[in-house]
């Protein structure tokens, strides 16, 4: 049996330039003509540096004292990402030394913000934190009094219902210097917190109020440094004082009010109304999208307005360029010709977030109606902004392709046409490329996206065709989490196509998947790295030549350790069904003799046939049924149990699925071979369960039921003949 695993997002890198001197060509060779890597120019090793994570610096650093120098840097030291790391208050004081020149810090969660606070980056520009719905005033209150020199503060995409007006009028106190201001999920922001940004921080203009409540529409007016806002999702907007207010913005060039239920009346007085207007940016807003004669409407007052019913990349164009050339896709032209122009930069900056953002929420809601818009645009828009110079813009998009060709995340369902529409625009390349990145986050989202992709089968053998299979392999191995988890997720599916089994295995992806249980086995926190990696052995052992090679590396130590010690339904499920497939083999290995004589292999299966989870109870009879072919194991199974078990099973199954009343029935019809289990089967009560089961109206049910009163009934033929021999029966 095969299966698939998709994922829709569930947790949330942009290009950096590091400051070094010029890199010497000329490497020093010792006597033997051997290059000694001791003898690299210093600004050689600082280059080299600046290529690796965090982690891998560290470890180099620990090389020798030269390197340990040079890897404290100060260049090496302006861009610091905290998230795939826990930053507890000892981390960051470990850290301190190093951040008197950064610049720009990225982390994630409420404790790695009161963690940040310890690293006494006084200079720090730029903080943005992800996955911060727990963050509280108090810890805001203080990362901005910390900060003062702060410019761009970016808190989400999470609901950050905790943050209060209070912590607002902290940060405009706290931070006068501040520019940037994306704040997601706030309950409110009151009045008092708009008025004190717009009184201290006089060069704030750029403020997102993203899925909030509710927002003070009158305040908003008052900022007049504003050039860019955005309240998508952003409910409780009186669209009457907007126009009022927000018409009087004398320098509000760009606006977003996407997922909002804003008028076409109101969109088209905004446009009549705001002379310094450019661009208004309503992605998915029904009000628009159901009114048929404005969606038609082209006359926009010489403002461009970027909607689902619009060309939105042929609007984006008529900003800047001649819009004549109707097949050039603005952003990528715009990075490729490197425009000077700070406010066309900052421009194209903030529409790359703001709607990459979009995207990726509305891919989560999954709307109906929108099909046209990702395949004639959406798909484009996300490719290019894989893209972006802006690592979050990057990310974002990623994960959006994970998301929208989702349809059913349980079933493994995914849309067909958006899938390959990623293909055919180039979008496997693109995400193998980011999964080749150093930053982990770029490498987890790209590989989550090519998982999901890879269940469709002409994806998935692109994939293969691009070298994707040796990445993922290659991201298995690595130490952080969320990467090995989504790499995993990718070998598994992969290894749904027989072509590809092989590959994985020439990849040393067996080797890498059995690592990673016995890694994150011994861990918290890694049950997903668990399931995944048992998934994707479990799809590799149905092969014969993958399954010898799972055995020879330990996977079936591995996976009985899963069988044995993990509580969670969908890790047991997958290590189950992976020793049903390495028993799978007895005429072609000895993998059936080998699962059955590892210690607590068969006790953990008679366990998990009592769970109540029917996918966890039909894998584990799967396997004392592939297991029962081996005479060791049959009447191993039922020293451990296994007769009481799986006749309680076959009472329980008689309303199951069809998947689990044949495993039951066929694990029961596996151990009756034996004269003295069949005994022992009728004792438990084992032929009413049996009868019924086979008088089901599923052909494979029906057989192993047959099967199993087949052989209780020639032993019973066979006891009578003996018992009348004998003398006992008349």
């Amino acid at each position: 049996m095969m299966s698939r695993r998709v994922r829709r997002r569930v947790v949330r890198r942009g290009k950096e330039k590091v400051d070094c001197p010029e890199t010497d060509e000329y490497l020093s060779l010792d006597e033997n003509g051997i290059l000694d890597w001791t003898r690299l120019p210093d600004d050689t090793v600082i280059q080299l540096f600046s290529c690796l994570n965090y982690r891998d610096r560290a470890s180099l650093s620990s090389t020798c004292r030269t390197w340990w120098t040079l890897g404290k840097s100060p260049c090496l030291w302006q861009v610091l990402d905290l998230r795939p790391h826990k930053c507890d208050a000892t981390a960051a004081a470990a850290l301190a030394s190093r951040c008197e020149n950064l610049q720009k810090l990225r982390f994630r969660g409420p404790e790695s913000a009161e963690a940040v606070i310890k690293l006494q980056a006084k200079n720090l520009r730029e903080i943005s934190g992800d996955c911060c719905r727990k963050i509280t005033d108090a810890t805001l209150s203080v990362l901005a009094a910390r900060h003062e020199a702060l410019e761009s503060l970016v808190i989400g995409p999470d609901f950050c219902e905790r943050i209060s007006s209070d912590a607002i009028k902290a940060i405009a106190i706290c931070c006068p210097k501040l520019q940037k201001l994306r704040i997601s999920g706030l309950h409110e922001v009151d009045a008092d917190a708009i008025n004190a940004l717009a009184k201290h921080c006089q060069n704030l203009t750029d403020i997102g109020f993203i899925d909030c409540r509710k927002v003070d529409e009158t305040a908003l007016g008052s900022v007049a440094s504003l050039r860019f806002l955005s309240v998508a999702g952003t409910t409780n907007i009186k669209w009457n004082l907007v126009l009022q207010e927000w018409s009087k913005l004398p320098n509000l060039i760009a606006l977003d009010v996407s997922r909002t239920d804003i008028n076409p009346t109101t969109v088209s007085r905004f446009f009549s109304s705001s002379v310094s207007l450019k661009v208004l940016c309503a992605l998915n807003c029904p009000s628009l999208e159901e009114d048929a004669s404005f969606a038609s409407n082209r006359n926009h007052r010489g403002k461009v307005l970027l909607a689902v019913f619009t060309d939105i990349l042929k609007g984006v164009a008529t900003l800047f360029v001649d819009a004549s050339n109707n097949n050039m896709n603005v952003f990528l032209d715009w990075r490729y010709s490197k425009i000077e122009d700070r406010r066309v930069n900052e421009i194209l900056n903030w529409l790359e977030w703001i709607i990459s953002n979009t995207l990726l929420r509305v891919s989560e809601s999954n709307p109906p109606g929108l099909d046209n818009f990702w395949l004639n645009q959406g798909t484009s828009l996300l490719l290019s902004f894989m893209q972006s110079p802006q690592e979050e813009v990057q990310e974002r998009a990623a994960t959006a392709l994970a998301t929208f060709v989702v349809i059913d995340d349980e079933n493994a369902s995914i849309d067909i046409g958006r899938a390959e529409a990623v293909m055919r625009e180039g979008g496997i390349r693109l995400l193998l490329n980011l999964a080749r990145s150093w930053r982990e986050g770029l490498q987890s989202e790209a590989a989550k996206a090519i998982a999901n992709l890879s269940v469709n089968a002409n994806v998935a053998k692109a994939v293969a065709d691009e070298g994707g299979i040796s990445i993922l392999v290659n991201l298995a191995r690595s130490v952080n989490r969320l990467v090995a988890e989504e790499a995993a997720g990718g070998l598994w599916n992969l290894s749904v196509g027989e072509d590809h089994k092989g590959a994985i295995a020439e990849a040393g992806g067996v080797k890498a998947l059995v690592d990673l249980i016995f890694k994150w086995s011994r861990s918290s926190g890694g049950e997903g790295v668990l399931e995944r990696a048992a998934g994707a052995l479990a799809n590799l052992a149905a092969d014969d030549k993958c399954s010898t090679e799972v055995a020879s590396v330990g996977g079936v130590h591995a996976l009985v350790t899963l069988a044995r010690t993990c509580k969670v339904e969908g890790v047991q499920e997958q290590a189950a069904r992976a020793l049903a497939n390495l028993a799978a083999h007895g005429d072609s290995n000895s993998n059936n003799a080998v699962v059955g004589q590892e210690a607590g292999a068969l006790e953990a299966l008679v366990q998990l046939t009592r769970s109540q989870h029917d996918g966890v109870r039909q894998e584990a009879a799967g396997a004392l049924w592939n297991l029962s072919f081996d005479d060791r194991n049959r009447e191993a199974i039922a020293a451990a149990g296994g007769v009481e078990a799986l006749v309680a099973l076959a009472h329980s199954c008689v309303i199951a699925s069809h998947g689990l009343q044949e495993r039951a029935a066929g694990a029961l019809w596996g151990l009756s071979v034996s004269e003295t289990n069949s005994v022992a089967i009728g004792r438990e009560g084992g032929v009413a369960p049996l009868i019924a089961l086979a008088r089901s109206d599923a052909e494979d049910v029906h057989e192993t039921a047959a099967g199993a009163l087949w052989n209780l009934a020639f032993i019973l033929v066979m006891l009578s003949v003996l018992l009348r021999k004998e003398g006992f029966l008349p």
